[in-house]
């Protein structure tokens, strides 16, 4: 019986190996196929791909901007790597610390750009990197090439940078490890820090509107008895006055997320709309757990005995010529919500013949002056607007401009997250 038993849960392991295995080859075909010819630019960008920045010139391929910062940990960890290297095939690498197993050879080093903005005039982008402990503001000069380093601590996080040369100030989004998130104003160096929000809410995606408000995107945050975060609300456009730290509503919906607000040189309001999702779990959910239960159990089963096979051997239970092991990319996030990348290829329209990772429900859309609303495009992950209101966008695998003659493919890659106009 018991040998039965065994049999069946190899059997069973091994199915699912296999199975991961050819959704992982499935997707990475999905997301480089299909063709679109690029337009001609009329302005350089910036875009953050995997963690990665990216420059694209009107008259130059796209190239990575590489962080000397970055560099610096890359030769770091070569260097232990020589050092301790030797350690990893013997005893000397596995050391015990009360009941917990540590390995002493090097981790997977994670450093990642996490958003960027561009200093009109001076042909500069300030840029946010992250690693496991420590975060830190860049500024990159594009001619030379130099990076300088502005503000550099452990537990610093800041995303949606917005300057604004004409007053010669940075907003930008604070997150905290209580799940917090707060606007931030600062000096370009990062003095004369200021946070202008507060309360237990995600507040983000801060754009300067004149000399004292700023509009912005909030969410209010729901947590149990215990504290935990358990959901997010809808998100809203406010509009903050920096002198009287009154705040005022812009556009609040239930049915609806209000993100990245963006205001023209017209004065004109641009924001990215798409349904509001509400967390539920209900008989269906239920169900669905109990039926995945044994193959979820199976799995941590399956993890349990690689890890060991991985500390001891060196060596994977797939196989030593397997592939190599990496963060699973079929669900990715995107503007704060979780996007299932291998089913959005296969089911949401291609824009230009590009895949798209966001449905047709997130829209770019302008509001004028007078509240007369236009949904300028479909399928847009995120977008920016130039001095002059030229504006491009993503749909999570390539960008787009958007002409008087209608949209043009300018750029590709596998997962965009973030892009920037640099003019």
């Amino acid at each position: 019986m018991h040998i039965v038993l065994i049999l069946l849960i190899f059997l069973a392991v091994a199915a699912y190996v296999l199975m991961s295995q050819n959704r992982g080859g499935e997707q990475t075909v999905a997301a480089d196929g299909g063709a679109a010819q690029p337009a001609a630019l009329n302005h350089a960008f910036a875009y953050l791909s995997r963690g990665k920045l990216f420059l694209k010139s009107p008259d130059a391929d796209a190239r990575e901007v590489h962080s000397e910062y970055i560099q610096q940990l890359l030769d770091k960890r070569e260097k232990n790597q020589r050092l301790h290297g030797w350690k990893q095939e013997t005893s000397f690498g596995t050391s015990f610390a009360g009941n917990r197993m540590r390995q002493e050879a090097n981790d997977n080093l994670s450093v990642e750009f996490t958003s960027l903005t561009f200093v009109p005039g001076e042909n500069k982008l300030l840029y946010f990197i992250r690693d496991e402990a420590f975060g830190g503001l860049f500024e990159h000069d594009i001619d030379s090439g130099k990076e300088l380093r502005l503000v550099h601590r452990q537990n610093l996080e800041y995303e949606d940078l917005h300057f604004d040369p004409a007053r010669d100030r940075l907003l930008c989004t604070t997150r905290h490890q209580n799940g917090i998130a707060n606007l931030v104003s600062m000096s370009r160096d990062g003095s004369e820090y200021r946070e202008l929000t507060a309360g237990d809410s995600c507040d983000s995606s801060p754009c300067w509107v004149d000399e004292q408000r700023v509009v912005y995107q909030s969410q209010g945050i729901a947590r149990s008895s215990s504290g935990y975060i358990m959901a997010y609300g809808p998100a809203s456009l406010q509009l903050l006055d920096l002198d009287s730290s009154d705040i005022e509503p812009v556009l609040e919906d239930p049915a609806y997320d209000f993100l990245q607000p963006r205001v023209c040189s017209a004065g004109h309001l641009y924001y990215l709309r798409r349904p509001y999702e509400a967390p539920r779990y209900g008989g269906k959910n239920v169900l669905v757990d109990i039926v995945m239960f044994p193959f979820r159990l199976l799995r941590a089963v399956f993890h349990y005995l690689n890890f060991f096979s991985m500390m001891y051997s060196q060596k994977p239970l797939t196989g030593a010529g397997g592939p190599d092991m990496q963060i699973d990319a079929k669900e990715l996030m995107l503007k704060g919500m979780r996007i299932d990348a291998e089913r959005a290829l296969k089911r949401e329209r291609p824009v230009n013949g590009v895949p798209s990772l966001v449905p047709s429900s997130w829209q770019l859309v302008r509001r004028n002056q007078h509240g007369q609303e236009t949904v300028l495009a479909r399928h847009v992950a995120a977008f920016s607007i130039s001095a002059d209101d030229s504006i491009v966008y993503t749909n999570g695998c390539g960008i787009f401009q958007l002409t008087p003659s209608g949209i043009a493919t300018i750029a590709r890659d596998r997962v965009v997250e973030e892009v920037v106009l640099t003019a």
